[in-house]
C-alpha cells in the first residue's frame, strides 16, 4: 500500500491530538495504576524538578509498531508542561526487534509518569493488531485481506483497531469507525441475517441487494444451507455479470453437502469447515458455467498457519476475511526510567538503550 509505505517512511505527518477521542478522566488519573499516581505525588513533595528518561520497548522480534503517534498525542494532551518534554519516538509502521526503543521520554516525572502505563497498553494492543494483520498479509502473498473483527472485542476498540489493521496491511475494514482514524469508509455486503429475512431464499436476497445498492460490488454469503456450490451457481445463474463474488464461511464443526453428495472424497482429509477441497470443487464448478469472473472469499477461523496452508496449495482464493485471531493482544510493552538528570540510573537488568531510529518530536501545541 503506497500509503503504508509513505507512513513507514515518515513522509505522511503523525497523527495529532485532533484525530484522538480522549476520555476528559484520563487527565485526573482515572486510568492509571494508583501506584503510578502515588508516585506522582511523592516526586512533587520529595524530587521535584528531577528530570528522568523513560524508555519504551518490548521482548519479540519481527514486530510492527502501532501506537505510537497515540501515546504522542496522548503526552502532549494529558501531560503537565508538554512543550517541555523531550520526545523521540519511531513512526507507527516501523518493524522492531526486541529490546529496541521505540519511544523515549525526556522530563519531570511528576509531569508525565502517570501516563506510564496507558503508553505500555495502547503500544502492545496496536502493535500487536498490527502485527497480527501484517504476518496474515504476508502468508496471503497477493491476496486482499478484509479485517472483520468488528464482533470480536468491545465496539469502542474498532477505531483504533481497524487503523492497527490499516498499518499492518490490510485491504479493507469492516465498518466505518475502524476508518475513522485514516479517512476511508468500511466496506462490506451481506450477512446470514439478509437470508434470514427472505426465509432462506438466497436469490431473493441477493436481487433486493443489488436492486438496493446498484453501485456496490456484490458479494454473496453462500453457506446460509450448507451447500456452497448448489448456492453459488444459483446466485451466478440469476446475477451473471452482476456478481462480484461468493463467500464461503462454513463453521469448522460442519460438513458441506457437497461431500454428502460425493462420499468417495471422504476419508483423506478434514471435511470440516472452508478446506480447500471445496474451494477447489467450487472455482471449478463456477467456471464450468462460464463465471470466471466471480471471486472466492473465505471467512472464518483463519489464522496466519491456515492462510499459509491455503497459500501452499495455490487454493483458488481471492480474499480472505479474518477476524478473532488478529486482535490477539500478544505483544507486550514496558515503560522504563533508565537516566535521571541525564546519568544511567535504572533496576537491575535495564539501561538506557539509545536507537538511532528514533526521530524528535516537535510539540505543536
Amino acid at each position: 500500500m503506497k500509503e503504508l509505505e509513505l507512513k513507514q517512511q515518515g513522509k505522511i505527518k503523525r497523527l495529532t491530538n485532533q484525530t484522538f477521542k480522549f476520555d476528559e478522566r484520563i487527565k485526573d488519573g482515572w486510568f492509571s495504576a494508583v501506584y503510578f499516581l502515588k508516585t506522582t505525588e511523592l516526586a512533587k513533595k520529595h524530587c521535584k524538578n528531577r528530570i528522568v528518561t523513560m524508555q519504551f520497548f518490548q521482548r519479540k522480534d519481527h514486530v510492527i509498531v502501532c501506537g505510537v503517534d497515540e501515546s504522542i498525542a496522548l503526552l502532549h494532551t494529558f501531560a503537565k508542561n508538554p512543550e517541555q518534554l523531550e520526545i523521540s519516538a519511531l513512526h507507527d509502521g516501523d518493524m522492531i526487534n526486541a529490546f529496541e526503543a521505540v519511544l523515549t521520554i525526556t522530563g519531570k516525572y511528576e509531569d508525565f509518569g502517570y501516563l506510564e502505563g496507558l503508553i505500555d497498553g495502547i503500544l502492545a494492543r496496536r502493535s500487536s493488531v498490527a502485527t497480527n494483520v501484517h504476518r496474515v498479509v504476508k502468508a496471503a502473498g497477493t491476496k486482499s485481506i478484509l479485517f472483520m473483527a468488528d464482533r470480536n472485542d468491545h465496539f469502542s476498540q474498532q477505531a483504533g483497531d481497524g487503523y492497527a489493521a490499516f498499518i499492518g496491511g490490510s485491504s479493507a475494514q469492516a465498518t466505518h469507525a475502524m476508518n475513522e482514524w485514516w479517512g476511508k469508509e468500511g466496506v462490506g455486503t451481506m450477512p446470514h441475517a439478509l437470508i434470514q429475512l427472505f426465509d432462506g431464499d438466497i436469490v431473493a436476497a441477493s436481487e433486493a441487494y443489488r436492486e438496493t445498492f446498484p453501485e456496490d460490488r456484490l458479494v454473496v454469503l453462500v453457506d446460509y444451507h450448507n451447500d456452497v456450490i448448489t448456492d453459488s451457481l444459483k446466485v451466478a445463474r440469476t446475477l451473471g455479470d452482476k456478481l462480484a463474488g461468493v463467500r464461503i464461511d462454513t463453521s469448522g464443526n460442519m460438513v458441506d453437502q457437497y461431500f454428502m453428495r460425493n462420499p468417495h472424497l471422504l476419508g483423506q482429509f478434514d471435511p470440516r469447515g472452508c478446506n480447500k477441497e471445496l474451494v477447489f470443487a467450487l472455482r471449478q464448478a463456477l467456471d464450468a458455467e462460464g463465471y470466471q469472473h466471480v471471486n472466492i472469499i473465505v471467512s472464518g477461523g483463519l489464522t496466519p498457519e491456515k492462510i499459509s496452508e491455503f497459500e501452499r496449495h495455490n487454493v483458488p482464493i481471492n480474499v480472505y476475511g479474518v477476524g478473532a485471531s488478529l486482535i490477539k493482544i500478544n505483544v507486550g510493552f514496558t515503560g522504563d526510567n533508565v537516566l535521571l538528570d541525564g546519568q544511567p540510573q535504572a533496576k537491575a537488568g535495564r539501561a538506557y538503550w539509545p536507537n538511532p531510529k528514533l526521530e524528535k518530536v516537535i510539540y505543536e501545541g
